[in-house]
């Protein structure tokens, strides 16, 4: 960049974190112009929202994201990078210049290792079997899922627990498929997973936790008619939805010679390498690759204050673990530490009502949290979150904080 010139920042992705980059960016007065090149026909959008846009309460444009002062230029997929002559290659075969980068390529779903999967042909997923990670694929599973009786859903994570229940809402019997002992494994308890099967069955969801899909059959047409299980009970069904997690878009850094592992390697600034930020489910700091919406709006937060000079020596600490769904009739929140058993000196004050199907768990350090987990009843979930983002201090005795809302 020539000095005095306006730097041009071009954002290569066009999902939550780089919406919220360039929000952030513009609203702090960051100089110059700020491009964001998305592969997907739609400028950004909140992809947590999906499962409740299958369901039909929100639709397409009222899930979109504002960029601010930002240029969307959705359908422009970035094929290639330089980072010595800052130019990116889009798939057109145009060439655009940049003085800043950031790399905002999310995450693919990953397909697990089930047979029957493919088409013949090997190119796509056969009839019925679909992921839930665009509007596109949303579209393509509600039109499915008009006239479906019964769908299985591999996976049961945050975004399985999610497509399972917009599918019940929608009328049709689902059966969720989950190698791990139980539900929502890194966020919720033995016990929190309890609550919240036995509130998913009431919605018409059935859980095969511990089990592990083998194969999809399909019948003379093609079409997915059965899920089998590794001890070779078959599950039928007209569809079936693939929730196994995220693996990190870094082909075009790794193509380019940026550092890569799980994710594009990052240090607390964000930086891949001088002038190239990554942020959001691609990146990869400390180690760590979040693959959640928090933590991406918090890189995307700390790389606009440092480049848009309002705190230019803005760095990233890490985010401390936490989640929160709410759709419709499930909601939950948990954050920082939940397993008990790995601290001796920890305390733990739970609290379980079978009858409204909630559960609450409070982890205490003398007499300061450090972790909890909130299913069904989230009434609390402000002043717990705030405390703990404050370090732990709690206002009042802890068990106020679980009872409170209780009626008895």
């Amino acid at each position: 960049m020539t000095p005095g010139t306006a730097p041009r920042i071009a954002v290569v992705g066009g999902g939550m974190a780089a919406a919220r980059f360039a929000e952030r960016y513009t609203a702090l007065g960051g100089p110059g112009t700020v491009t964001v090149y998305g592969a997907e026909p739609r400028a950004p959008y909140n992809r947590v929202l999906l499962a409740e846009v299958l369901t039909g309460r929100y639709d397409a444009e009222s899930i979109a994201l504002p960029l601010g002062g930002a240029t969307a230029r959705p359908g422009c997929e970035a094929v290639a990078l330089d980072p010595a002559a800052r130019t990116l290659r889009l798939a057109g075969g145009s060439e655009q210049p940049w003085d800043e980068l950031v790399l905002a390529t999310g995450a693919n779903p990953v397909l697990p290792p089930v047979r029957g999967l493919r088409r013949p042909d090997g190119y796509g997923l056969v009839e019925g079997v679909h992921t839930l990670r665009t509007l596109e694929d949303c579209a393509r599973l509600a039109e499915e899922s008009v006239g479906a009786r019964r769908a299985v859903v591999i996976g049961g994570g945050v975004l399985g627990v999610s497509a399972a229940r917009a599918l019940a809402a929608l009328g049709v019997r689902v059966e969720i498929v989950h190698q791990a002992p139980h539900l929502i494994e890194r966020q919720l308890d033995p016990e929190a997973a309890a609550v919240l099967r036995e509130r998913l069955r009431r919605l018409g969801v059935d859980c095969y936790t511990g089990n592990r899909a083998r194969a999809v059959h399909g019948g003379a047409e093609g079409r997915v008619e059965a899920v089998e299980l590794a001890n070779g009970y078959r599950l039928d069904c007209d569809l079936v939805v693939l929730a196994c997690g995220t693996r990190p878009r870094t082909a075009l850094a790794h193509a380019a010679g940026l550092p890569v592992g799980t994710g594009v390697l990052v240090d607390d600034r964000l930086a891949a390498a001088p002038h190239v930020f990554a942020i959001g489910d691609c990146a990869e700091h400390r180690g760590t690759v979040h693959g959640l919406a928090g933590p991406a709006w918090e890189q995307a937060d700390v790389l606009a204050r440092h480049l848009s000079g309002a705190e230019p020596d803005a760095r990233y600490p890490g985010s401390s673990p936490r989640a929160r769904l709410s759709t419709g009739d499930l909601e939950y929140a948990a954050f920082g530490a939940v397993d008990e058993g790995l601290d001796p000196d920890l305390d733990v004050l739970r609290l379980t009502d079978a009858t409204r199907g909630s559960y609450k768990k409070l982890v205490l350090r003398g007499d300061r949290l450090v972790g909890a987990i909130l299913l069904g009843d989230l009434a609390t979930v402000d002043a717990l979150a705030g405390a703990f983002a404050d370090g732990g201090a709690l206002a009042g005795h802890p068990l106020h904080l679980l009872t409170l809302g209780v009626t008895r």
